[in-house]
């Protein structure tokens, strides 16, 4: 007889994501804190000019605040497993095409659908306003964090970017664009305290969720052909991403079926429909129309949307309902969403 074992879930309760809807990144938010204490908000601004420039890796011009918090964080969790990490990016590499498009008409409309934490996206303006960039950085950050050659340099002292793990100190400057952006968030006198704390954990984690476990997800309405340990694997290399940028390690769901537990609540937590989410999806519409040069991609785009997201999400996001053959279902060659921008300096 062959008995099945059955994993160990935990369960993600109301209380904890309660508590972690009120926390943002202490360690990254003292950062920007110490930053603007000594330079105002033009010091800060400067600061972010040089997060942005994802081509500068050499933090060695930067304070002294910032080169200890990236060599403090650069560092791998205990829990990491290099060679799950490695089959995780090998995954990646073998359903670019597949992947791209569930990032790009799953992914980022579903965390849309978090009707708090959307606030400061909308807020913040940038994404609606110059949302074809906001692509193509967010693509060239996914493509480096799944390059296996941008975690294989040496470990320390991680400051210059020929010295150290690319992936790594890219996406510790995106974790300080966040504790700038909840600084920014939180100063604009527009922020409802009721949305709790402006990218919060609890927020932070479903967006990490959305590039792993709501990308399986995505594969397996497409259709793609995937063993559990694939699967496991990825979600494990998403997680290692997730804890440099921030997300409490109490938070990060360990299995697959924790993950489902994990998304589960936050949908029936945060999901509603609102003026944010529908005007950010409409943006995101527009931009693959864009980027695509044909105007037909919006259709499709929109399409895809509902095909991935079931018609009561997409109803909540406004997404059009517009026709879709069968035959042009999951036709990844005609939404070149995430251009494979990966700068040539990397």
């Amino acid at each position: 007889m062959t008995t099945t074992r059955i994993k160990q879930t935990r369960v993600f309760s109301d209380e904890l994501l309660d508590r972690y809807r009120q926390m943002g990144d202490p360690p990254a938010d003292a950062v920007i804190e110490t930053l603007v204490a000594e330079g105002g908000r033009e010091g800060l601004g400067a600061f972010m000019r040089w997060l942005a420039d994802a081509q500068s890796l050499d933090a060695s011009s930067q304070q002294t605040i910032v080169q200890k918090f990236i060599a403090d964080h650069s560092v791998l969790p205990a829990w990491a497993d290099r060679t799950r990490m490695q089959r995780g990016m090998a995954f990646f590499q073998k359903h670019m095409g597949a992947i791209g498009l569930a990032l790009g008409t799953l992914s980022l409309p579903y965390t849309y659908l978090g009707a708090n934490g959307v606030q400061v996206l909308w807020l913040t303006e940038r994404i609606k306003n110059d949302t074809a960039r906001r692509l193509q950085e967010t693509g060239e950050w996914v493509f480096a964090v799944n390059d296996p050659k941008k975690w294989t340099s040496p470990p320390a002292p991680l400051l210059a970017k020929e010295r150290g793990v690319v992936a790594i100190i890219y996406t510790l400057k995106i974790r300080l664009i966040h504790a700038a952006s909840r600084w920014f968030a939180g100063h604009t006198g527009r922020w409802n305290a009721a949305w709790g704390t402006p990218i919060c954990q609890e927020d932070m984690v479903g967006t990490i969720g959305a590039f792993g476990y709501i990308v399986l997800r995505g594969l397996r309405k497409l259709g793609v052909s995937m063993t559990e340990q694939e699967e496991e694997d990825y979600l494990h290399h998403i997680n290692v991403v997730g804890y440099f940028n921030g997300v409490a390690e109490e938070l990060l769901p360990q299995n697959l079926r924790e993950a489902f537990q994990l998304d589960k609540q936050i949908a029936r937590r945060q999901f509603a429909s609102t003026e944010a989410g529908k005007g950010l999806t409409k943006s995101l519409l527009n931009a693959i129309e864009e980027i695509s040069g044909n105007p037909s991609a919006r259709n499709l785009a929109a399409a895809q949307m509902r095909f991935f997201l079931g018609d009561s999400h997409a109803e909540a996001l406004g997404i059009p309902l517009v026709p879709l053959e069968q035959g042009l279902i999951n036709v990844v060659s005609r939404l070149p969403i995430f251009p494979k921008l990966v700068p040539a300096a990397f």
